[in-house]
């Protein structure tokens, strides 16, 4: 099918100019659009303000309808204060219809490729135009305007400008991430980006609010750099200065933060002065987003660079990534979980589809087998290899690999052994992301001992607990009872234990995979202590059981 996105240029700077009279305009062009889109046998399917959504079952009649619609909103009298100018996408592929909406890689490269373009354009991807070039209705072409990369920040994409009679010529350079007149260093993805929309929504509130320090914090293999580089694609057209991106995680010594910072932003150091001072003074005034991607490692250093910028630019958004947030003055926390996941029990090909973390298994499948599609036959399986899975992105891709040597239910059979399963992931990837076991591994290596000891004994609860359970089961050894309550504290801030408020009464779990670890190295510690926890923990709940017990004393 084809999908014809369509929005209009500049829509809430003219809602702002006259609401009356943008009211009628935005009427009118909403008919407009519908009935020429209806015209040609396609269906909007949602509409966001002034942009509308629709599918066609013919590439052509998909074609042929944005064409109509360019023209007629061209020849309409529109007031000269409120210039209407509409901006167009068409894609081909296979979409996922749910509830009347449509999901999927298909719909997002639509709409990234929507972004791009200016007012009056009809641009075409390199999919539609395979379906399209030998079937043109008279008097239309379409324009090669060369690879662009798409603000998801995937592959690029081979782009096409719809021409003809009646319709506009003349456009700028694509607000694509090649446009020289956004200033950037964002680098490309191998994939497009799934999901996220609620998160990436609340970011930019919180970005455009006014919080000029957000740390995005969560597990490793979460998604927080893939999330905080969306965003500042997104934010492109923001920031005067643009948007620079500090990548952390090969930097090892806490010296070397501020000049990596100060290498990302082409600040050269000078002889016999602090590179901090002279950053400082480079940003000065200037209006742009910093993202400091991987922070966990270097806390304090990062945290008193961050304070400095704040202190000393007053127009600089600071944008952190870290499984543990800085503890810096006016941070914002911005938690991340994983991508949504189906019920353990849905099998429907059509309706797990719609889920985030189904379909980027489904896309990183497709990379390792070529045949893949989501049917009848594994839809269980890929269902449960999700919700085994927290829908930790990484997790995901590492599993998805498995499929080029077995079958979906093949891998699901397997994840209770997971560590040794899921061991095939990018060679050009950090270590630390090549295997599920490195993954946590490296959340581990960065725990105090005591932090350890409480992590390990924590595996022992098969689903929550809550702090009086904590503290029942973790004390012992080199933890004193009274220490639990800020280990549990630090587990959480560290994003390996999961905190959530029920019913206002906080409760505590691990996500499967880092409980599966867990266990691992409780069953590896010396002594009798894994015994002992278990016995701790049985004990517990005895209690806990035979004070419900009308009668029954301990």
């Amino acid at each position: 099918m084809t999908l014809l996105f369509t929005d209009i240029e500049g829509g809430v700077r003219l809602w702002e100019a006259d609401r009356d009279a943008m009211a009628a305009a935005s009427a009118r062009h909403d008919r407009i659009v519908r009935e020429r889109i209806e015209a040609f046998g396609g269906h909007v399917f949602k509409t966001v303000g002034e942009a509308h959504r629709a599918v066609f079952a013919d590439p052509v009649a998909a074609l042929s309808s944005a064409v109509a619609i360019q023209r007629a909103v061209g020849a309409e009298p529109w007031a000269s204060s409120l210039p209407i100018r509409v901006c167009m996408a068409l894609h081909s592929g296979a979409c996922t219809e749910r509830d009347g909406d449509y999901v999927g890689p298909v719909v997002n490269r639509t709409a990234r490729l929507l972004d791009v373009g200016h007012g009056g354009q009809v641009l075409v991807t390199a999919a539609a135009y395979a379906l399209l070039a030998h079937r043109l209705p008279g008097g239309i072409g379409l324009r090669d305007l060369g690879e662009q990369r798409l603000r998801d920040l995937g592959r690029a994409e081979r782009v096409f400008q719809v021409t003809g009679s009646g319709l506009a010529e003349g456009f700028g350079v694509l607000r694509s991430l090649d446009d020289p007149a956004l200033r950037h260093n964002l680098p490309s993805q191998a994939t497009s980006f799934v999901g996220r929309a609620v998160e990436l929504a609340e970011l930019r509130a919180l970005v455009s609010g006014g919080s000029r320090l957000v740390t995005i914090a969560g597990p490793g293999g979460i998604g927080k750099s893939r999330l905080a580089l969306q965003l500042a694609a997104g934010a492109l057209d923001g920031p005067r200065d643009g948007v620079w991106l500090v990548e952390l995680a090969p930097v090892t010594e806490p010296d070397l933060v501020t000049r990596t910072a100060a290498a990302a932003l082409r600040v050269s150091e000078a002889p016999g002065r602090p590179m901090l001072d002279a950053l400082i003074d480079a940003i000065g005034d200037r209006d742009l987003l910093l993202i400091l991607d991987n922070a966990e490692q270097l806390l304090g250093a990062v945290a008193e660079l961050a304070a400095a910028v704040i202190r000393s630019c007053p127009r600089v958004c600071l944008l952190v990534t870290s499984r543990e947030p800085l503890g810096a003055g006016g941070e914002h926390v911005f938690r991340v979980s994983g991508l949504t996941v189906p019920p353990a029990d849905l099998a429907a090909p059509d309706r797990l589809a719609a889920f985030e973390s189904v379909q980027l298994f489904a896309e990183h499948a497709a990379l390792h087998r070529r045949d893949f599609v989501l049917d009848d036959a594994n839809a269980a399986a890929v269902a449960a290899i999700c919700v085994r899975l927290d829908g930790i992105p990484l997790a995901l891709e590492l599993a998805a690999a498995r499929l080029g040597s077995l079958s979906a239910s093949e891998i699901n059979a397997r994840l209770d052994q997971r560590f040794r399963l899921l061991t095939t992931g990018n060679r050009t990837s950090l270590p630390r992301h090549q295997t599920l076991r490195a993954l946590i591994d490296w959340s581990y290596d960065l725990l105090s001992s005591e932090e350890r000891t409480v992590f390990d004994r924590l595996a022992v609860f098969a689903g929550g607990w809550t702090l009086d359970a904590a503290e029942a089961i973790a004390p012992g050894g080199d933890v004193a009872d009274w220490q639990v309550l800020d280990l549990l504290a630090a587990l959480v801030g560290k994003s390996l234990v999961q905190a959530e408020v029920i019913r206002g009464a906080t409760r505590y779990r691990l996500l499967e995979t880092v409980r599966h670890y867990a266990a691992e190295r409780l069953t590896l510690r010396a002594g009798s202590d894994a015994s002992g926890v278990r016995a701790a923990h049985r004990d517990h709940y005895d209690l806990v059981r035979d004070s419900r017990i009308p009668g029954v004393t301990r």
